[in-house]
C-alpha cells in the first residue's frame, strides 16, 4: 500500500471524504506488468520523463493468491483488493 505512489494531498481528502483511493477513477495513470529481471531498467527508464518521474514497483505476481490481488497494509495487515461493483459511496466510520 505504501508503494503507491498516491498524492499527499490526494490521500488526505479521500481520508476525510472515506474514500479509497484505489477506487476513486485516476485518469492519466498507466500500470505495466512485466518479469522482474526488466523491472529496474523500466523504472529507470520511464523516470527519464516527466510522465513518468513517480514509476514505482509496487508489487509482484506470485503462485500464492491465484487469481486475487491482495494488498500489504502499512501495519502489516493484508486485504483482498475487489472489483468495484456500482459507484463508491464514502465510508461513515
Amino acid at each position: 500500500e505504501e508503494r503507491i505512489p498516491v498524492k499527499r494531498q490526494v490521500r488526505a481528502a479521500c481520508e476525510m471524504l472515506g474514500l479509497d483511493p484505489l477506487y476513486v477513477a485516476n485518469e492519466g495513470i498507466f500500470m505495466l506488468i512485466c518479469d522482474s529481471e526488466y523491472e529496474t531498467e523500466i523504472s529507470d527508464w520511464l523516470r527519464t520523463v516527466e510522465l513518468g518521474k513517480n514509476a514505482s514497483c509496487i508489487g509482484n505476481i506470485t503462485r500464492d493468491h491465484k487469481n486475487t490481488v491482495v494488498l500489504g497494509g502499512k501495519f502489516g495487515g493484508r486485504r483482498t483488493v475487489q472489483m468495484m461493483v456500482g459507484e463508491q459511496l464514502p465510508r461513515i466510520c
